[in-house]
């Protein structure tokens, strides 16, 4: 007879395998719910920057990518400052853009000024600004084109506007949301319209240049005022938004906005240009020949004595008499 012992060593390699088996099952699982597990802040990376609206998110994108770049030697950060005689004697007229990208080094200001693109930036295009593209951009424009000529005075002077452009984001956010609670460093707590100024003193304390800030706030009040103040009081708007510029974000496709001069897409709203049949089978499509016929058809409607539904037919006049 076969003993215990003889037994178990002839099963020795069936159970070998059998382990090895169950051990080679368990790390693949593992394995897998590891990847799920590195994979879900990817995804939720991935689901933030689809959910920002276009115009921070690509200024936001611009000024990180310009940065990183500089970082790569792909250019000396000098040829994006602004340099007015530069651009005047030859012709350098990328310097009049390129400045406003470039907001400093990879520092605790660089990291600070995007997350003022990503919060207040994006608070604004979604609150006051949603559902208007075309005006969100017109104000970005309005600013640096105010920087620019604030920066053409000599004490005024700065070579990248990129810092006083995203400050003037933060004062109009102010303006916006006058009420709004804000938590500085979770220390001070204070209203919204409080805010760019509380950033100024930070900026006194660090040791920062006060001067982007402070141009920031003079182009951000310079628009607000033209824009909502000076029309509140009864005067008109001096900086509606142009044809062009609801063309350019008609053109480039993203964003949204209400009542837009222009369609971003010619075939907008049109599925479909043929024909369109019942479901038992006709066409719901006349032909010219039809169309014309039911027009001459139809009855002419005359004009009502009694002026149902009009409620005045005279001339009307200003309350001024004229």
């Amino acid at each position: 007879m076969i003993s215990n012992f003889e037994m178990s060593v002839a099963d020795a390699p069936v159970r070998l395998a059998i382990q090895l088996r169950r051990l080679n099952h368990n790390s693949s699982v593992g394995l897998s719910i590891g990847l799920a597990v590195t994979e879900i802040p990817a995804i939720k990376c991935c689901r933030y920057y689809r959910s920002l609206p276009p115009v921070s998110k690509t200024y936001g994108v611009a000024c990180l990518m310009t940065t990183a770049a500089y970082y790569l030697g792909l250019y000396k950060f000098w040829t994006l400052a602004l340099q007015y005689e530069l651009v005047l004697k030859h012709f350098q007229v990328w310097r009049l853009i390129t400045n406003f990208f470039f907001l400093g080094p990879f520092s605790f200001p660089f990291a600070f000024r995007l997350i003022i693109i990503a919060k207040y930036g994006v608070s604004l295009e979604r609150g006051p600004f949603d559902k208007r593209t075309a005006d969100y951009v017109w104000m970005l424009i309005v600013g640096a084109l105010s920087l620019l000529v604030m920066a053409a005075i000599p004490p005024l002077y700065s070579p990248f506007m990129g810092p006083s452009l995203v400050f003037m984001i933060v004062y109009v956010w102010g303006r916006e949301f006058p009420n709004a609670r804000i938590n500085l460093y979770g220390v001070v707590s204070l209203k919204g319209f409080y805010l760019p100024w509380a950033l100024l003193a930070l900026d006194l304390i660090f040791g920062n240049p006060l001067m982007p800030d402070i141009l920031g706030m003079a182009a951000g009040h310079l628009y607000y005022f033209l824009t909502v103040l000076h029309p509140l009081a009864g005067g008109r708007n001096l900086l509606k938004t142009p044809l062009w510029v609801h063309k350019v974000v008609a053109y480039w496709g993203e964003g949204f906005q209400v009542n837009a001069p222009v369609q971003s897409d010619p075939s907008a709203g049109i599925a479909f240009r043929g024909r369109s049949h019942r479901l038992g089978g006709t066409a719901t499509r006349a032909s010219s020949h039809e169309q014309a016929q039911t027009r001459d058809q139809a009855p002419v409607q005359q004009p009502n004595s009694s002026a149902d539904g009009v409620a005045f037919r005279g001339r009307s006049y200003h309350l001024s008499g004229r």
